[in-house]
């Protein structure tokens, strides 16, 4: 069952870079048509995903003891979104060897080491300037 979670999450993490990067290829971040952007379904879509963002990062902050990395998660959060959540997840499903020790992914407190999530949040706030840039020209 280890095996599984831990393939189940690269594969998020493949499919995700996958399609986004696809999706960069067709067209640029911001250039989303005004009838895709006001349409009541992607609108709901977008409430239904971060609100999942949002319930993962309150399982975060938890575990995350350190006020800096707790921002700096919910930073990377709201920008990658499930890239961010999947990362998170296989950063703790490493730290145990065997299916029993699975508790401890979900109890266990951690210091809140900054250095990942910074880098995380950087580059999204990077990527997203870099998408917005056609809105300041």
């Amino acid at each position: 069952m280890l095996w599984f979670l831990r393939a189940l999450f690269f594969v998020v993490i493949a499919s995700m870079l996958a399609v986004t990067g696809w999706a960069s290829s067709q067209c640029a971040l911001f250039a989303i048509p005004r009838e895709v952007f006001t349409h009541p379904w992607f609108i709901a879509t977008l409430f239904d995903a971060y609100w999942a963002f949002i319930a993962f990062y309150v399982w975060v902050a938890w575990k995350e003891q350190s006020l800096a990395a707790r921002i700096l998660w919910f930073v990377a959060i709201i920008l990658w979104g499930n890239l961010a959540m999947a990362l998170y997840f296989l950063i703790e499903l490493f730290r145990i060897q065997t299916i029993d020790q699975l508790g401890e992914v979900f109890g266990t407190r951690r210091s809140g080491k900054i250095t990942l999530p910074a880098l995380l949040a950087t580059l999204g706030v990077g990527v997203y300037l870099l998408g917005a840039q056609p809105l300041f020209s």
